[in-house]
This record gives C-alpha cells, sequence and structure tokens, in this order.
C-alpha cells in the first residue's frame, strides 16, 4: 500500500510529458544514436580537444563517442576477450581505445558501477518508474526535489520504454548528460558549467 503522498508523485511524472532539455542543454548528434546489444558506458576526456568522450561497450565490441558532435571516433570490432567486459576488472574498466588508447575506462552499466548523479552548479539526474517497467529519467535545477509541474525545476526528458536502462549520469566535468539503454546512446551537451 502506498501512502497519499506517494500516489500523488507517482500521478505527477506520470502526467509529466517527455520534453526537450532546458537550456544550456542541448541534444547531441540524432537523439538517439543505435547500439545494438549494448553493456554499459563510461566517460573520458579526448586529450587535445579536452572534449568529453563516451565509451561505449556493446556485445559487437567497443565505441568511442564526441560527446559534442556525437561523431565516433574510434571502434574495436573485435577487443581482447579477457577485457572485453568491464566486470573482468575489479575497478570495472575496460581498455581505452583511440585517443584513450592504454588508458582505464570505468564503465557502469549491465556489470553494476555507476555515473555521476549530479554536477558541480547543481544539475541533478533521478530515474523514476512509476509504472514499472518503464523507466522515466528526471534532469531537475531543483536538486531533485520535482516540485511544481515538468518544465518549471524539473523535466522529463527521456522515457525508456522498449529497452533496458543500462546507465544514466553526467560525465565528471557536468557537460554531457547521458542515458545508456540495451539498444541505443542518447546524449546531451553544454558550453560550460553555470
Amino acid at each position: 500500500m502506498i501512502t497519499e503522498y506517494q500516489q500523488k508523485l507517482r500521478e505527477r511524472y506520470i502526467a509529466a510529458p517527455v520534453m526537450p532539455a532546458p537550456q544550456p542543454w542541448r541534444p547531441v548528434a540524432d537523439p538517439r544514436t543505435p547500439v545494438g546489444g549494448l553493456l554499459g558506458i563510461g566517460f573520458a576526456v579526448h586529450p587535445d580537444s579536452g572534449h568529453d568522450l563516451v565509451m561505449v561497450v556493446s556485445g559487437a565490441g567497443h565505441g568511442l563517442f564526441d560527446a559534442v558532435t556525437g561523431e565516433r571516433i574510434a571502434r574495436d570490432r573485435d577487443p581482447d576477450p579477457d577485457t572485453s567486459t568491464p566486470d573482468a576488472s575489479p575497478e570495472l574498466t575496460c581498455p581505452g581505445l583511440g585517443p584513450v588508447a592504454g588508458a582505464p575506462v570505468h564503465i557502469a552499466g549491465l556489470f553494476g558501477g555507476g555515473l555521476h548523479r549530479t554536477t558541480p552548479d547543481g544539475w541533478t539526474l533521478d530515474v523514476v518508474n512509476p509504472e514499472w517497467p518503464h523507466d522515466r529519467v528526471l534532469l531537475s535545477a531543483d536538486g531533485g526535489l520535482h516540485r511544481g509541474p515538468a518544465g518549471g525545476t524539473w523535466w522529463h526528458v527521456f522515457h525508456c520504454e522498449y529497452s533496458e536502462l543500462r546507465a544514466v549520469g553526467f560525465s565528471p566535468s557536468g557537460l554531457t548528460l547521458a542515458v545508456a539503454t540495451s539498444s541505443d546512446l542518447t546524449l546531451w551537451t553544454r558550453p560550460e558549467l553555470r
């Protein structure tokens, strides 16, 4: 049995439509980049441009994406089987590729781990599931309180109805927001911290 407060909160989440993330966030490239069999993602930093990079681990290998442009900058279709998934490492890492080759990248997803859920300047991410098993990703500027109607200080930015949610979070810089499901990757970026 749920409380009256919980019921009202559930109704508020169900009533909130999926909406664009607010300024200064903008979607990166295609709204959803298909990645079949996605197992997890992790962040790195491009040593030359300083851009956030997103490493994707899937059943079809590893990929590395520029989180500002959405461009895939490296691909390994046949990673070493001993390090192809993060569960081979106690730190849940996979070896980097492309410009971050040789550096371990922490991967969050099917095998565990996690990504940042807050940024240094106060953005917060939450995952709620008022209609389980369909997860909803909420971005908020109010510390995750979700007060008032959606679109004021919180936004329902992603609704996972067709795939399993793997990982949700911000890059360590706080400039990239990522949602990874078992079938795709969705990214948002912003130019600087507030």
